[in-house]
């Protein structure tokens, strides 16, 4: 059974323990590698010996985050912390012989599993960023231009650059924080969000083009194949939140993007959904989970039996599609 710790008492248990390492998720986003990087960060401010494990996913838009802290191989932590992760389903291989002694995990999801001897979780943040700030703030008073920088990222991308409607006042007022303690949010918004690669581009129109609508045109779904992939160049850099994309169209509540990983009876189902509908509840059904608003799972099965599947899934929506 996991103890339930605030980030006061987050602050006060990382403050007597020393020599952590950090683990961070699959496929990992600016929030994972974002808190697990300025967790590192502050950690080592504060007088302690901090690492991260090398993701073997982490992607040149995000690796930045994490590299002046990968662990060393004869590394020998006391303990171990995961950040942003909600299951141990969702770590990398290579952190799979920590899962057994996980001290603390660091986290905001609300289907969490409670895996870790001690848990920080708060839902009610819009990024694991927000829960590190605050655990970082009771510990030191203050985070550096570099510890601000990485949060900047992990509040911005899980955010969409603070438009989601997860973005809350407290979001705001951390980001202007951030901002104040040296983060460029200038820079990282335009590299971030308003940058794309020709790939990227590609990969869109094609994407768009295969667009399918169901349930009176609420419900949008693609599907990312492995030609596509292919045709166009793109890699895991250029498919950054392109989940987003169907439900951002004018009517439609619930968006999803199927997309094949490798092989084609192996599929990632990434959904997101506006008010009152609710992403989470699809992904569970699959054995997945995440936010109310953005979900994800991984489904042995083709692109096209997982349309069959979705059908009855999406027709127990609550309120009715």
């Amino acid at each position: 059974m996991s103890i339930s710790l605030t980030v006061e008492e987050a602050a006060g248990w990382l403050n007597e323990r020393d020599n952590f390492l950090i683990l961070t998720h699959r496929r990992p986003d600016g929030d994972t590698l974002g808190s697990g990087g300025a967790l590192a960060q502050g950690l080592r401010e504060h007088g302690k010996t901090a690492y991260v494990l090398n993701n073997p996913e982490a992607t040149l838009r995000y690796v930045h985050c994490i590299e002046p802290y990968i662990a060393p191989v004869d590394f020998k932590p006391e303990h171990v912390i995961s950040v942003d992760t909600a299951t141990t389903d969702l770590f990398p291989s290579n952190a799979k012989e920590y899962i057994s002694r996980l001290s603390l995990c660091i986290d905001h999801h609300p289907s969490n599993t409670f895996y870790a001897e001690y848990t920080c979780l708060n839902a009610e943040r819009a990024s694991c960023g927000e829960v590190v700030f605050d655990i970082l703030m009771n510990l030191s008073g203050h985070v550096s231009a570099e510890t601000a920088a990485r949060l900047y990222i992990a509040l911005s991308t899980d955010t969409g650059c603070f438009s989601f409607s997860n973005t809350t006042a407290n979001t705001l007022k951390v980001a202007s924080q951030l901002v104040d303690a040296g983060a460029p949010n200038k820079e990282i918004n335009k590299v971030l969000f308003r940058t794309k690669s020709q790939s990227r581009i590609k990969i869109e129109g094609m994407l768009l083009s295969g667009l399918e609508f169901s349930f009176d045109n609420k419900v949008a779904i693609a599907s990312i194949t492995m030609d596509m992939l292919n045709e166009s160049g793109a890699g895991e850099d250029d498919l950054d939140d392109i989940a987003a994309l169907p439900c951002s169209i004018e009517g439609v509540f619930i968006g999803i993007i199927i997309r094949e990983l490798s092989s084609k009876n192996k599929c990632k189902l990434s959904v997101r959904s506006n008010a009152p509908y609710n992403a989470r509840l699809v992904c569970e059904h699959f054995g997945g989970g995440g936010h109310d608003l953005a979900a994800g799972c991984i489904i042995n099965k083709s692109i096209s039996e997982i349309k069959e599947l979705l059908v009855p899934v999406l027709k127990e929506s609550k309120p009715s599609l």
